[in-house]
């Protein structure tokens, strides 16, 4: 008898024991599971009606923390932030838009839709107002660098820094890949648009993705084959030619993006793929002579840096922004 007491004392014991564990550990997964539904790095795909138009973004982080708004460039669309967004999303809020007529976004007719840099940074500005955000960090690469800076220069009071990633402002980058582009805008000529039309060709794509890379076996085709879906649709051939001749009213606005470098002096990180044939370091350079607190680097890569520095740059985005206090 005393010996069965003693095994159900025991037994008893082990029980408590058992729950007690059970119950710490349950507490300490809750609290876990807190941490992650505020932190949120999981990227959401959504969309937004923005003056009539299906906006297509990509969303992750906290809304209650800093924001960063990353701007796409030609040809591609949020697509280009895949694997960037997850990084920053566990301290940042991040939002990638696709502008009318790339990626999942609506194409509206040209008939009914003018396809020009003022009117895709008038989208992205409501897109903005639509979503209450008020202050932010822009990522600005291609063509979001005139998208951008046109935003940043009309509401500097609203821009917490600049992350620069093979975006010009200065004509020095402008070297001889754009005498084509310098020959349509002189001349606007059918016969002198068409030769632009292989830039957004299969092997010109693959081309603005390869180009200047270390090692091509880690880009993925994936990029090329996702920006043909938007490229193929109808009318899309004549929406790229037409924002490549409207590229040409960005050249004037250089000197006003660079008064609000010098006025404003909005903390800037350069992180350029050196080796891009489109937006050479040439370009790069000359941000160092208007901005005061630049971290200025200038990595082994090409035009998409993201593909093959992905990483680099998602480090020097965070440590840049924890040295400059936005948090």
């Amino acid at each position: 008898m005393k010996n069965l007491k003693r095994v159900f004392g025991l037994t008893a014991l082990v029980l408590i024991g058992f729950l007690i564990y059970s119950f710490s550990g349950n507490t300490e997964n809750n609290k876990t599971s807190t941490v992650v539904t505020e932190t949120d790095s999981q990227t959401r795909f959504k969309t937004v009606d923005v003056n009539g138009l299906e906006i297509f973004y990509r969303e992750a982080g906290s809304s209650q923390k800093p924001t960063i708004l990353l701007l796409h460039g030609y040809p591609t669309s949020s697509h280009m932030f895949r694997n960037l967004i997850p990084q920053l999303a566990e301290d940042y809020h991040v939002i990638a838009p696709d502008y009318p007529g790339f990626g999942r976004s609506s194409q509206p007719d040209m008939a009914d839709f003018e396809y020009s840099f003022d009117n895709l940074a008038h989208v992205v500005e409501n897109f903005l107002d639509k979503l209450n955000i008020e202050k932010y960090s822009i990522y600005l690469m291609d063509y979001g660098a005139p998208i951008g800076y046109r935003i940043a220069a009309k509401y500097p009071e609203r821009v917490q820094s600049l992350i620069v990633q093979n975006g010009n402002a200065y004509t020095e980058g402008l070297k001889e890949f754009w005498d084509p582009l310098r020959k349509y805008w002189k001349d606007y000529k059918v016969e002198n648009g068409k030769p632009l039309e292989a830039f957004h060709s299969l092997d010109g794509l693959k081309w603005q993705y390869t180009h200047g890379v270390k090692d091509v076996s880690t880009i993925s085709p994936d990029n090329w084959n996702v920006d043909l879906q938007h490229l193929r649709r109808p009318q899309n051939n004549e929406i790229q030619l037409a924002l490549f001749y409207d590229y040409r009213t960005n050249v004037p606005l250089y000197p006003e993006w660079q008064e609000y470098f010098r006025k404003y002096q909005p903390p800037t990180l350069i992180v350029w793929g050196k080796n891009d044939h489109i937006f050479p370091a040439d370009g790069a350079h000359p941000y160092k002579r208007d901005l005061k607190n630049i971290d200025f680097h200038l990595l082994d890569t090409g035009h998409f840096a993201l593909e093959e520095k992905g990483d680099d740059i998602a480090s020097r985005i965070l440590k840049f922004l924890a040295k400059n206090k936005i948090r």
